[in-house]
């Protein structure tokens, strides 16, 4: 069953003379990536449930030079990054949020410097925002009560001391949150970050998602919980590595929330 999702672009918004409240960047896991999709797909339910005006780029939108920059290669990246503020600034972009810590942290943090300055937000943000400003409701559903366990994504958390607003809407779902012994500022890497991603393991005894994964199913969880596409993908494999896939999800909150009820 296919449901139709709306989804306008800031060429459209512009085309009727209007700014929409925020601009929803998708990045390239949202974009390409089928399992990040289906992260894009649930947070724009959550957007379109709670009226708000957003907008995407659409084929405007371009890689934020994450990996490049992390790679080393900082003349890549400063001519994406060029590129997009370009076009960001063209729109008038004001607000942007994100569903990857990647993105959201170097268009927050790395930006600037290259004249694109943005109020940045991470989608556990915006969504927290608009959970106190009642304008979305968030119940347990069907994670009431179950056992859930969450992976700091080091983007947003070390890098920039958030840890609350994924955790406070984990609460709101009721489920029984239970820390890894890695959590928070002392959370472990999933392994992705620093462009490894996309590179072959170096030679060493055990691979970090391994670590990672082995330290989650410690806590004996139902659901790992993600905020991030990246920790979503090394954890997912992970869990197929120790055979557990049929016993436990991997998913991101913005999944969970916009599920909750769908029993």
């Amino acid at each position: 069953m296919s449901e139709t999702i709306k989804v306008p672009t800031m060429a459209e918004y512009m085309a009727q003379g209007k700014q929409p409240e925020v601009l929803f960047w998708v990045g390239c896991a949202g974009s390409f990536d089928d399992r990040a999709k289906k992260i894009t797909k649930a947070f724009v339910k959550l957007l379109n449930n709670a009226g708000v005006e957003f907008a995407v780029l659409g084929t405007e939108e371009s890689c934020t030079g994450d990996p490049a920059k992390r790679a080393g290669n900082e003349f890549l990246f400063q001519m994406q990054a060029m590129m997009n503020i370009q076009v960001l600034n063209g729109y008038e972009i004001k607000k942007i949020v994100t569903a990857c810590p990647h993105c959201f942290n170097t268009l927050k943090n790395e930006y600037p410097d290259l004249g694109g300055n943005y109020q940045v937000l991470h989608h556990t943000q915006f969504l927290k925002i608009l959970l106190e400003e009642g304008r979305l409701k968030v119940e347990g559903g069907k994670f009431k009560g179950k056992r859930i366990t969450y992976h700091d994504p080091c983007y947003l958390g070390r890098a920039n001391g958030e840890y609350e607003a994924p955790r406070d809407l984990l609460k709101k779902l009721e489920a029984e949150l239970i820390e890894m012994k890695r959590c928070k500022s002392k959370g472990l890497c999933c392994g992705a970050g620093g462009a490894q991603m996309f590179k072959e393991a170096e030679p060493g005894d055990k691979e970090i998602f391994i670590e990672r994964t082995e330290e989650a199913l410690q806590t004996k969880p139902e659901t790992i919980v993600a905020g991030c596409p990246f920790c979503n993908t090394m954890i997912t494999d992970g869990v197929k590595f120790k055979e557990k896939q049929d016993e436990i999800n991997v998913l991101d909150i913005a999944e969970m929330i916009a599920n909750a009820e769908n029993l």
